[in-house]
């Protein structure tokens, strides 16, 4: 019996986490730093993260709420990847300044484009206050009373932890709730755009190279952050500074070779490593088929239209970016969860545990806690598949979606105040002048086709019951209703609507809006779907469930495990660490580590947009003209895959050397480990770096902004 018991200690302890990978919260890396040391980390954990002085932390900003950057001067200089700048690159272009496409050098700081919205965070500390946070939570009789007390107590902290300060500061939870920590930041709402790569090299190989390798890519960007004249958190005033940054990354010229040592410092956004099977099968089955269909469709019908134009493909492109990297990774990641087999293995585990429930009463519990997940999914997966097709389809439609923000201005009685008029006038200057009617005209009905004609007919919401059978030429037939003939049809139409309506006018229009309700029914049926309630079968509702019952299966991961429990990723800094290495993703084939400049020649095909090479960039490349960026054997290396564990977040990220200089900046991974938010294998899963040599060449080779070179410590 005791052969088995192990035996059942080993399976499970598969469920949690496989060897070689983590997110590891950096308060808590002296527990990592003798194997980080044993991979070649020649520093140490308070290197990395150190209070009472200066350390990497310091260095590491997350950069709005989605991306990372790195600090590589003492002047505020921020290297992030072309990106998570892009809709920055897009919103300041115009057909004759358009530096989405030629790229952008500022040469004084009085050139650097401020960017509205925009804002960088500095991690000053983070403590943990579970204790603090679960104050009092005995006395609660219901999860509302609960709540109502970790949120008293969270602002509690909070406040006592800023008070006097210009700190803002956070709380998460971690591992469902078991844990609680304090990030107190520094927020600096002033940055500007300091130089960008042309769209042929910052996205070269475009969404068909994207999430793989081998890659070309040269993705980055560069920001500057200021401050105001005493170095505080500032909004933007022509009288800023740039921020004296103590504490910046040397960029390295040495290089890095496959088996050396890497360390990723970021904010990696979400994981969900300890999902059960049933997780999973909502994952691939459930939740990203409609999205990867949907997406698609309207990434064909931009993309069409967006070649025909320049003027169409700068008002499209962020757009068209948003929605292929996460329709990609989709794909990847179910197509990886597959090939694994991972969710067959996953319901063989939970089998075998089901086998010896009865061997003792730990186990029969956690199998009884498995059973009431496996409950809660059952329901889950109707509501999820409700909530993502009705997200992706409606909300997709972009007239769609400007009927229902005027609705309600829309609805006021005759006659309109001007406050109104204005309002209404305001929103159609936003929404116009960056859509283009043809793309999504066609749209409405591939979108809504797929919708009414492939979703099961008890999972449409009541009040969309009555289109559930409509055809494809009855979709046409609305479309050239409410694109050709209605007052939305051109910017021209609803402005001389707004100014100029008569009193039967908007009777009328009333009449059409009472009806012509499908999108305020799609928007209310999701409101309902997703209602935050504690009663009712509501999407919220049940996540909630489900995740009060992880909070009880991550103590039972937490017993199984041989010390690399880590928790989900939640926007939060982490370390992550590996080497550089190639891997073999399919029998019979070997990826090499790293990619030159001579694959961007291979790849060139000036038919295709996104293979385009700018001229200046080929001859560099053609006469090897590479100067002191050239590794040993003169070649110009663009990008390098390592075993870091990172996920969306890390985009932006430093990778670091041995000894904490920046070699590389993270901004992918490869197709065949796209499901590493769910299982990452080390033989498959690998992250995709910028060689920091080529972004040096980039910026004094092809841009000649030597002046931004002289700036940045480059170590020989």
């Amino acid at each position: 019996m005791k052969r088995f018991v192990i035996f059942f200690s080993f399976l499970l302890s598969f469920l949690i986490i496989k060897a070689d990978s983590g997110m590891w919260l950096p308060v808590l890396l002296k527990q990592k730093e003798a194997e980080m040391q044993q991979l070649g980390f020649k520093l140490t954990a308070e290197d990395v993260y150190n209070v009472n002085h200066s350390s990497m932390k310091d260095a590491v900003v997350l950069m709005g709420s989605g991306c990372t950057g790195s600090m590589i001067s003492k002047n505020g200089l921020m290297l992030t990847n072309h990106h998570c700048g892009y809709s920055y690159f897009q919103h300041y272009s115009t057909m004759d300044n358009n530096i989405l496409q030629n790229g952008f050098w500022a040469t004084s700081y009085q050139d650097e484009i401020p960017c509205e919205g925009l804002f960088v965070t500095f991690l000053v500390y983070m403590e943990e206050v579970t204790q603090e946070m679960l104050k009092g939570v005995e006395n609660a009789n219901t999860l509302q009373e609960r709540d109502a007390i970790i949120a008293q107590n969270m602002k509690s902290i909070i406040d006592n932890a800023i008070e006097g300060t210009d700190y803002s500061a956070e709380i998460k939870s971690f591992y469902y709730g078991n844990q609680y920590y304090m990030f107190v930041n520094r927020v600096f709402p002033d940055v500007r755009l300091v130089g960008a790569p042309p769209e042929s090299i910052g996205k070269f190989g475009g969404d068909t190279d994207n999430w793989m390798w081998p890659r070309h890519t040269g993705d980055f960007s560069l920001f500057r952050v200021y401050a105001n004249q005493n170095g505080e958190p500032a909004p933007y005033h022509p009288d800023n500074i740039p921020l004296h940054t103590e504490t910046f990354f040397p960029l390295s010229l040495h290089g890095i070779d496959e088996g050396d040592f890497t360390l990723v410092l970021g904010y990696p956004g979400t994981t969900q490593q300890y999902l059960i099977s049933d997780g999973i099968n909502l994952v691939v089955n459930y939740r990203n088929p409609p999205l990867i269909h949907q997406r698609g469709a309207r990434l064909d019908i931009m993309k069409k239209y967006m070649d025909l134009s320049p003027e169409i493909r700068l008002m499209y492109a962020n757009k068209a970016n948003s929605i292929a990297n996460g329709w990609k990774k989709a794909i990847g990641e179910s197509k990886g969860l597959k090939e694994t087999n991972f969710l067959r293995r996953k319901e063989k585990e939970e089998k075998f545990l089901e086998v010896f429930a009865s061997q003792n009463d730990n186990n029969y519990s956690r199998y009884q806690l498995l059973m009431e997940l496996k409950k809660l999914y059952e329901t889950n997966k109707e509501l999820e598949t409700k909530a993502v097709t009705l997200r992706e389809t409606f909300f997709a439609i972009e007239l769609g979606s400007f009927i229902e923000s005027v609705r309600p201005l829309l609805k006021e009685n005759f006659p309109w105040s001007q406050e109104n008029k204005t309002k209404l006038l305001s929103l159609a200057e936003e929404f116009y002048p960056t859509y283009y009617k043809p793309i999504d005209k066609e749209i409405f009905v591939e979108l809504l086709e797929y919708y009414f004609n492939t979703t099961r007919k008890e999972w449409i919401p009541a009040s969309l019951q009555k289109y559930a059978d409509t055809d494809r030429e009855s979709l046409q037939i609305m479309a050239k209703q409410l694109y050709d003939h209605s007052v939305f049809s051109s910017s021209e139409k609803f402005s001389n609507f707004v100014t100029a309506a008569s009193k039967k006018e908007i009777a009328v229009m009333h009449k059409w809006l009472n009806d012509n309700t499908m999108f305020l029914d799609a928007y209310q049926a999701l409101k309902e779907i997703s209602k935050n309630s504690f009663t009712e079968n509501t999407l919220s509702n049940i996540r909630r469930q489900i995740d009060l019952k992880y909070k009880e299966w991550v103590v039972y991961a937490a017993a199984d495990t041989t010390g690399r429990f880590f928790p989900d990723a939640n926007l939060t800094m982490r370390v992550a660490f590996g080497k550089m290495e190639g891997f073999s993703p399919y029998n019979g084939m070997r990826y090499l580590p790293y990619t030159t400049t001579d694959g961007i020649i291979q790849k060139e095909n000036p038919e295709i947009f996104d293979y385009k090479v700018d001229g200046k960039l080929r001859d560099l490349i053609i006469y090897k003209d590479f100067g002191r960026y050239a590794d040993a054997n003169g070649e110009m290396r663009v990008a390098f895959i390592a075993s870091n564990h990172t996920t969306g977040g890390n985009s932006g990220s430093p990778v670091l050397n041995s000894v904490g200089e920046l070699v590389g900046v993270n901004f992918d991974r490869v197709w065949e480990g796209t499901m590493s938010d769910i299982y990452y294998d080390v033989n498959r899963c690998r992250n995709i770096c910028l060689d920091v040599r080529y972004v040096l060449f980039i910026i004094d080779k092809f841009a000649n902004a030597q002046h931004l070179i002289n700036e940045i410590e480059v170590r020989e």
